[in-house]
């Protein structure tokens, strides 16, 4: 029998007793296992299916055995493939009370042995967990930080869930990272970037930094070394500006001082080892003044690209290769 996800919690799955979830999601089959679990409250046991079938009968007579079931219990059967039928087919046959067995499965064709079986099955229940929609997700990340009150701009979110692909279970992992984080420190853009590790190549970071310290050639390969949606140039406009106030607040200390070095050093918040040098780059070609002019320029941009958002990644590219080879202190 087929079942949608949203009416498992209407059947009595004490008397369906065997219930197969099955496809790519697996934050939502989590999910709905939790559910079960806290609406009946019954000892869990988990195994693999590899597990079960290399001693099929002696998990059959441990089920039947009140003293190992304690009366009520449920079970679950991971990573379960055609080779579970024959263990269901014959717990059928046998009078197994207030037991649930749990059979979870990755995605499965129609043509699936073990799809099918449960499908054609009224004592059976089947039910199919596929990728949530980018909408699904976005609702699921602005409750989160909602219920957790942290503040995120929607773009934020949209760049998150545009890198989960359609995964629940990804999303969740990095809505909590962001949640432990913000307990100590403040959610910025680039924190959102360096704590996601959605996209190993995905370098926000790093592009601007080489942008910023006009190393054309280096910025252009790494721009074309990664695939940039409408959110995610937003976002990378906002990273620019707070580099572009960040570089700005030591540009004007550099430019009353005249030391580099006690500038880098006195920094508020330090500066990272691995950054100084490329601030100190930085520094020697970028004054307040061209600064200025530059976060200007980024508002600008910012307007333009949520104004024609189809044609952002070009506004953005062109904009970032303009500031990589202009020449600042002229």
């Amino acid at each position: 029998m087929i079942i949608k996800s949203f009416e498992l919690t209407k059947i009595n799955l004490i008397q369906k007793k065997f219930l197969l979830l099955f496809g790519e999601n697996d934050g939502l089959k989590d999910n709905e296992v939790k559910k079960i679990k806290n609406k009946y409250n019954f000892p869990v046991s988990k195994y693999e299916e590899n597990e079960i079938l290399e001693n099929i009968e002696n998990f059959i007579n441990e089920i039947l055995n009140k003293s190992f079931f304690n009366n009520q219990k449920i079970i679950i059967i991971s990573r379960a493939t055609d080779k579970i039928i024959k263990l269901v087919e014959i717990l059928l046959e046998k009078n197994i009370e207030e037991t649930i067995i749990i059979i979870k499965a990755d995605s499965l064709e129609k043509k699936s042995k073990l799809r099918t079986f449960f499908e054609k099955n009224n004592e059976l229940i089947a039910t199919a967990f596929y990728p949530d929609t980018n909408e699904t997700l976005s609702k699921i990340a602005y409750n989160f930080f909602k219920e957790k009150n942290i503040s995120i701009a929607q773009s934020n979110i949209n760049f998150l869930v545009s890198r989960c692909n359609g995964q629940r279970e990804v999303l969740i992992k990095e809505l909590e990272k962001i949640h432990l984080f913000s307990i100590n420190n403040k959610i910025t853009d680039v924190n959102i970037i360096k704590l996601s590790n959605l996209s190993e190549n995905f370098k926000i970071s790093e592009i601007i930094d080489n942008c910023l310290i006009k190393n054309k050639k280096k910025t252009f390969t790494m721009i074309n070394e990664n695939n940039f949606n409408a959110d995610e140039s937003i976002i990378f406009t906002r990273i620019l500006l707070q580099k572009a106030k960040k570089l700005l607040n030591l540009s004007t200390i550099y430019e009353k001082n005249n030391d580099l070095e006690q500038t880098i050093s006195n920094a508020k918040p330090p500066i990272f080892w691995k950054e100084k040098e490329i601030i100190k780059g930085q520094l020697k070609l970028w004054n307040p003044q061209k600064i200025k002019s530059l976060i200007f320029n980024i508002n600008k941009i910012e307007l333009e690209i949520k104004k024609n958002i189809n044609s952002s990644i070009i506004i953005l590219i062109n904009f970032i290769l303009e500031i990589s080879s202009s020449d600042v202190n002229n």
